[in-house]
């Protein structure tokens, strides 16, 4: 099963559209999961329209249409795998420990909020993966999202894709 994490879309407010990279690669993923801050429910009606399945949570900057369409907190099992998405996860200090200890049966949390990717694996083994934006690449050189594939309960073959600058 093919994924593609990304969060912090942000239209209309830092970019007019996602970038033409991302809606291609998301015709190759079985899942799409979006971490939060879309901002726009134009946005996910589009990532309803083309993902084959969808898996999203709202952030701290989603109005209430997008809180009345989307939970706070996702938990779900892909291919025997215990997958989260929540938007924001706290400081990057302790952030293993704190996310370990608030989801004890997830094998991966994804989230958003820093704009910047992440990828560590708490003591308890939870992964934990940031996509960073696809969007608004803030302190960080490039915009970007991740792919992985799952498969018998394992996640593999995570990727971060740098997008190339908008003109």
């Amino acid at each position: 099963m093919r994924l593609l994490l990304t969060s912090d879309t942000h239209v209309p407010q830092r970019a007019k559209a996602l970038p033409p990279r991302l809606l291609d690669a998301m015709t190759r993923a079985d899942v799409v999961v979006h971490a939060g801050d879309w901002t726009d429910a134009a946005t996910l009606d589009l990532l309803q329209a083309r993902a084959r399945r969808l898996i999203a949570v709202y952030g701290n900057n989603d109005g209430s249409q997008l809180r009345a369409r989307l939970p706070e907190v996702v938990d779900t099992d892909l291919d025997g795998l215990r997958l989260g998405v929540v938007h924001e996860t706290g400081p990057a200090q302790g952030r293993e420990r704190r996310c370990a200890d608030r989801f004890p049966d997830l094998d991966v949390l994804v989230f958003g909020h820093s704009h910047i990717p992440w990828d560590t694996t708490a003591e308890t083994g939870l992964r934990l993966l940031n996509p960073g934006s696809p969007t608004d690449r803030r302190r960080q050189p490039f915009c970007t999202y991740m792919t992985a594939e799952v498969a018998d309960g394992r996640l593999t073959g995570v990727v971060l894709h740098r997008l190339p600058p908008r003109r």
